[in-house]
Parts: structure tokens; sequence; C-alpha cells
């Protein structure tokens, strides 16, 4: 059995309130777990200490077992100190999207039309002044 440590989302429309949960991973991500292991709040601010609550001994009690973190859940562990911070590389994370783009080379367009205006300009105010 593949083991998971994870989120469960409960709370209301808007309100999310996620419990940490040891689950099967072919379970619905709300559905059927194993052990509650702690409790996660994005509404609190981030520095309370409600925010996120976790057993750390159970936890770390069934990564003996073999149980496998998800990111969101091993992101907790590392501010915690249990698990090692990992490294993680997303270099298309700060890129812009397709339209973006588009806008952006349509503005640099623009822009150069706008500066060549002037000095076509200013060379016809040269040229009928002589």
């Amino acid at each position: 059995m593949a083991l998971k440590i994870r989120l469960a989302r409960g709370g209301s429309k808007k309100r999310p309130f996620y419990r940490i949960v040891v689950a099967d991973s072919r379970m619905p991500r709300d559905g059927r777990f194993i052990e509650k292991v702690g409790t996660y709040n994005p509404l609190l601010p981030k520095d309370s200490e409600e925010r996120v609550k976790m057993d750390l001994e159970r936890i770390q009690h069934w990564l003996g077992q073999g149980a496998q973190t998800t990111d969101r859940v091993s992101r907790f562990l590392e501010a915690a100190g249990v698990v090692d911070k990992k490294e993680r590389s997303n270099p298309k994370k700060g890129t812009p999207g397709k339209a973006a783009q588009e806008r952006a080379e349509a503005k640099a367009a623009k822009a150069a039309e706008a500066a060549e205006a002037p000095a076509e300009e200013a060379a016809e105010e040269a040229a009928s002044a002589e």
C-alpha cells in the first residue's frame, strides 16, 4: 500500500480548511484516510502558530513506514525542520504567458513607431528650412 501524507480539504465555499492526513494514495483527496496528523488554516496570518499544527512524532513514524509527502506538506515539514530542504527549480515560472508576450511585442512596436515619427518630422523641418 502506497502511503501519502497530504492535505484533505474541509471548510465551506471560499473558506478553506485542511487536515493533514496519512492516506492510501489511491483514495480520493477528501476521502478515507488512515490517521489525521495535523491541520492547516490558510486564512490565518503567516506568522500565526495556529496556521499549521502538526503531530511531528506521528509524522516521523509514518515517514519511517515509507509514507511519501506531497509538495505542500513537505514544505511545512521543511519549515518545521523535520526534513531536509529540497532544491526546487522551475525556470519557466517567471516567464510571461503567450498573450502577455504578444502585448509586450505590440507595445514595443508602437513605441518604435512613435520614436521614428519625431525623427522624420525633424528631418522634414530641417529640409524645409534650407
